[in-house]
């Protein structure tokens, strides 16, 4: 069990307290909840350029990196469709020098355009080296627009396109961060050796004196049902045909997720999974094999990827790939999926050894609406029956809710 505090300041920054004295670390993560789904469809990139914007200097703070070294500690973010989220630890004796760095840039940015120019040219060069360069990188470039027809989730966090990212003004900067980045659109989470009471005077300390900002209001597009399978075929110079298969799937808090999840682990979990014996080992139609749920806020994605080894086609893979569904619809059974879960509550359990993970989960949790998920997200998958497990296959495998990008390399 995780214990933990929430509360609010007056400036609306949600504040999640957990206390372990038995480290002498501290992690601090900042989760502000905007991501790729809150971008204009003409500026797409913002989310993840301001990622690295946000390491580039604050209004006090010249350089965010080389205090945080100085004073022992580690340092990472990351962004997703839905979230930005920010996070480092250090010696829990040096807690606020972290509190002070978060606390600066949350305030304000340096707002320069050198900044600017620098943090554009490294997006730029990771959207090549990632996405258009690299074998097989820009396969959910392809997807995403076809799958999605009206919901943001139609582009990637990298963006629509380079050129969006180089129109980029420190306007538009300026505007994203006083529209999203307010104290009442975050959460900041603080685990490790530092007593309760401390912590709560530090962020008061470093945190209270933000002013409130408005937060952007905006009203999503709902996606409506797809009624027809879609196709995209891509010749690239890739060495093996590559087989990608996306479903509409339910958002993360609903009633059906558990169950889609743990179908993806039944599928594809490791080397015992229904696809790894099938695909890889008896037919070795296939070199590797995967399948997951995106978890998105707003109804997402559930994939099933393949590399083909080259004496197969599309076809025949499509057949094997049936034919281990409809195996694993008739034969899967409850003590199957209870290993399974054994399996994940095993990896949870040992992700939340360090007060990194556990202030990561603590506020991404928070940010789906309930920061106790940490110690009961569980539940609904020790549910989950047989019955179940067909029944997600029947209502979302049809072929009429999917998209198939079948990549291959050029002739």
């Amino acid at each position: 069990m995780i214990n933990f505090e929430t509360y609010f300041l007056d400036n609306g920054l949600k504040v999640i307290l957990h206390e372990n004295i038995s480290v002498n670390k501290v992690a601090i993560n900042v989760l502000y909840r905007v991501g790729s789904r809150n971008e204009d469809e003409n500026l797409t990139g913002l989310a993840h350029l301001f990622e690295h914007l946000m390491f580039g200097g604050s209004i006090n703070i010249p350089e965010y990196d080389k205090p945080l070294q100085l004073a022992g500690g580690q340092n990472n973010a990351f962004t997703s469709t839905d979230i930005t989220n920010y996070y480092l630890t250090l010696p829990a004796n040096q807690i606020e020098t972290g509190l002070w760095l978060e606390s600066d840039r949350m305030l304000e940015l340096a707002f320069t355009q050198k900044s600017l120019e620098v943090q554009k040219s490294v997006v730029i060069e990771e959207f090549k080296q990632r996405y258009l360069n690299q074998p097989y990188g820009d396969a959910f470039l392809l997807i995403r627009p076809v799958h999605f027809q009206v919901h943001p989730y139609k582009w990637a966090t990298i963006g629509k396109d380079i050129s969006h990212i180089e129109k980029v003004t420190l306007e538009d900067i300026k505007d994203f961060f006083y529209h999203f980045y307010s104290p009442a659109n975050a959460t900041l989470v603080v685990a490790g050796g530092v007593p309760k009471e401390k912590m709560k005077k530090l962020v008061e300390k470093w945190f209270g004196s933000i002013p409130y900002r408005e937060i952007k209001k905006q009203v999503l597009p709902f996606e409506p049902p797809q009624n027809e399978a879609k196709k995209i075929i891509a010749e690239r110079d890739v060495p093996v045909c590559a087989f990608y298969r996306c479903y509409h799937v339910p958002e993360r808090t609903h009633v059906h997720h558990a169950a889609c999840d743990l179908l993806t682990d039944l599928l594809a979990n490791g080397k015992n999974s229904r696809l790894y014996k099938h695909i890889i080992l008896n037919t070795k139609i296939g070199t590797s094999v995967n399948a997951y749920h995106w978890g998105a806020y707003d109804p997402g994605m559930l994939t099933i990827e393949a590399k083909i080894n080259t004496n197969f086609t599309f076809d025949e893979f499509e057949y094997e790939l049936n034919h281990v569904i409809q195996e694993l619809y008739q034969t899967v059974s409850e003590e199957e999926i209870q290993r399974m879960n054994n399996k994940l509550e095993s990896m949870a359990l040992f992700g939340n050894t360090t007060v990194m993970n556990v202030a990561m989960n603590l506020a991404i949790y928070d940010s789906i609406g309930d920061a106790n998920l940490i110690n009961t997200w569980q539940e609904p998958y020790w549910k989950v029956t047989p019955d179940d497990i067909r029944r997600v296959i029947d209502t979302y495998l049809k072929p009429e809710n999917s998209t198939t990008l079948y990549y291959m390399p050029k002739k």
